[in-house]
């Protein structure tokens, strides 16, 4: 995607029939394309006369044919959403009027906008920066009150401006260093060397506070996949319909009832939260339940936390076993739940926890069948993906490029405060500032390439 001089149009509204539909118009010709098929109701001015972010009650026409009666907004550059010229059409929502007035625009010389194009005018007029512009495309997609906040956060610009005045100062010391270059056989400095350490800091200890966060921020966005796995008739599909609080899933005293993954998802405290229901984990030779227990294996790969449950018969041992068929990875977490305490005594209860208390795993006792102490695996899916240890006011990063060029900023950082503890050359401080610029401004998008913002626009639906 690269921006021209072209004038562009899209329908911005959902595609079918509706009350009224959106048709935006943006470019240096949108007002003079527009003239050529408005007619004002009251007032026999053209459009470019009009005054700014004013709404009019037009017809549009094709030839003496009216197509709709519509309201028309206007917005001059550069108070407009571009930058640029735009005009909104808002008209009934007919199939047919939408794609009439669309072709009629074509027809007059706009062109058919790409996915995102308006927000990537945006961009690069500098009406938003890049990581606001992404957090346009979250806004749309968010599907709760915590997905929400989190993009208007960023929309608003609270990611950028916590960088914004630390990459202004970092510039200045990098300006201090590479004057020192010219002077280098004088032996002068002129960036001081404890202010710039101390500025390292902040921007490292930022930069971690804010990749620290994107673990609750990927959950928020893309929600926690659970997968509740154990031997059969331990009772997982019975704590499945219990957190789901319906009947979803079969629940059988036959062995190897589950032979299929069961997902369905929740919302706690805001977040999306993915149960899946697997097939138990056993030697078998029945051919269906085996292929169900290969599924239940992929889907622990892509789990973010795994229940493993067994219940009152279960020991040590079976959990051992258990334990070395799952392969669990260190962005996992994974909790043993004691299932059907209700079947046995306090003293047993006890007995089984402390042998369980050795295991590196935090364990949970349940009853999913009376729903006893439900709401404890509810929290410990939240606090694996740090839920409550950020404030809501706290920035919360969401996208994994912005977690990736914070880590490659913190890692060039550390390299900078090896440079000043060890009296490192100017040029060689400069070259390692330099890098800390770069992975600071791929967030913001001082410093970008086609091929990242061709893969953050092509997400855009058409006509934002």
């Amino acid at each position: 995607m690269h921006l021209d001089n072209s004038t562009i149009c899209a329908i911005a509204t959902p595609p079918g029939n509706g009350a009224i539909a959106l048709l935006r118009v943006s470019g240096d010709k949108a007002f003079n394309i527009c003239d050529k098929l408005v007619i004002f109701k009251r007032k026999s001015k053209k459009i470019n006369y009009q005054s700014t972010q004013t709404i009019f009650y037009c017809n549009i026409l094709d030839k003496d044919i009216i197509i709709d009666d519509v309201l028309i907004s206007i917005f001059k550059k550069p108070h407009s959403y571009t930058g640029e010229d735009v005009v909104e059409i808002s008209c009934h929502g007919s199939i047919y009027i939408q794609q009439k007035i669309l072709e009629l625009l074509i027809k007059n010389g706009a062109r058919f906008a790409q996915p995102g194009e308006f927000t990537f005018r945006a961009f690069m007029n500098g009406k938003l920066d890049l990581s606001q512009a992404e957090a346009v495309a979250d806004l749309i997609a968010s599907q709760n009150q915590a997905s929400h906040h989190v993009a208007m956060n960023q929309m608003r610009g609270g990611f950028s401006h916590m960088l914004e005045g630390l990459r202004k100062q970092l510039l200045e010391f990098t300006s201090l260093i590479e004057l020192e270059l010219d002077f280098s056989e004088e032996d002068v400095e002129f960036a001081d060397r404890e202010k710039m350490l101390d500025l390292i800091y902040e921007i490292i200890s930022t930069c971690e506070k804010l990749a620290q966060s994107f673990k609750l921020g990927n959950a928020i966005k893309n929600g926690i996949p659970v997968a509740i796995v154990g031997k059969p008739n331990t009772g997982k599909s019975t704590l499945l319909n219990t957190l789901l609080n319906e009947d979803k899933a079969i629940v059988s005293e036959i062995p190897g009832t589950t032979r299929d993954s069961i997902e369905d998802t929740i919302n706690i405290k805001g977040i999306r939260v993915r149960f899946i229901d697997t097939a138990g984990i056993r030697d078998t030779d029945d051919i269906i339940e085996n292929l169900g227990i290969e599924k239940t294996f992929e889907k622990i790969k892509n789990a973010v936390v795994i229940l493993l449950v067994i219940d009152d018969t279960g020991n040590i041992n079976d959990i051992h076993e258990q334990l070395k068929k799952i392969h669990i990875s260190t962005e996992q977490s994974l909790a043993i739940v004691l299932n059907k305490i209700d079947r046995i005594g306090v003293k047993e209860l006890k007995d089984k926890l402390m042998l369980m208390s050795d295991l590196p795993f935090e364990t949970i006792a349940i009853a999913a069948k009376f729903k006893r102490n439900i709401e404890s695996i509810e929290q410990l899916i939240l606090n694996a993906v740090n839920y409550g240890s950020i404030s809501e006011d706290d920035v919360i990063i969401t996208n994994v490029r912005h977690f990736e060029a914070l880590e490659k900023t913190i890692f060039s950082g550390n390299n900078v405060i090896g440079d000043l503890n060890n009296n490192i050359s100017p040029d060689l401080i400069s070259e390692d500032i330099r890098e800390m610029l770069h992975h600071i401004g791929e967030i913001t998008g001082e410093v970008t390439t086609d091929e990242i913002l061709g893969n953050i626009f092509k997400n855009f639906c058409i006509g934002k």
